[in-house]
């Protein structure tokens, strides 16, 4: 059973040096241990997506320009988060306010070659009530 993504769920992208917390704004009235679970909306840069510390990827036009600058030595940028799209939902018929919710398997793809994961969903849980 995959637990649910809540508010203050690590997140972590592979490009990335450090995680960042979610932060849930597409729904409040549904409660994952007392706190908002959040969906596959949740997924806009800096609203729900914090930095991830340094950028590693060469995609990144920050990193590619310092690290040319540095004669092709890798160096690493502040991330600015850029989700492509939304989270790939991996229970599309599980829904929270008529939106899919967001479960620990879940993944997002960031526009400069990473992908978001969810390292630690919040809830730690179920009851099969």
């Amino acid at each position: 059973m995959s637990l649910l993504a809540e508010v203050g769920a690590n997140l972590m992208c592979t490009m990335g040096t450090a995680p960042a917390p979610l932060k849930v704004t597409s729904q409040s009235k549904v409660l994952a241990e007392g706190k908002p679970a959040a969906t596959i909306q949740d997924a806009a840069a800096m609203t729900n997506v914090g930095p991830f510390g340094m950028c590693t990827s060469l995609a990144n036009p920050a990193v590619a320009s310092a690290t040319a600058a540095a004669l092709g030595v890798l160096t690493p940028q502040p991330c600015t988060p850029m989700p492509a799209g939304i989270w790939i939902p991996t229970k599309p018929k599980v829904l929270i306010d008529g939106k899919p919710c967001l479960t620990q398997d879940c993944k997002m793809m960031c526009a400069y070659a990473g992908s978001i994961s969810i390292t630690l969903p919040g809830q730690t849980k179920v009851n099969a009530n």
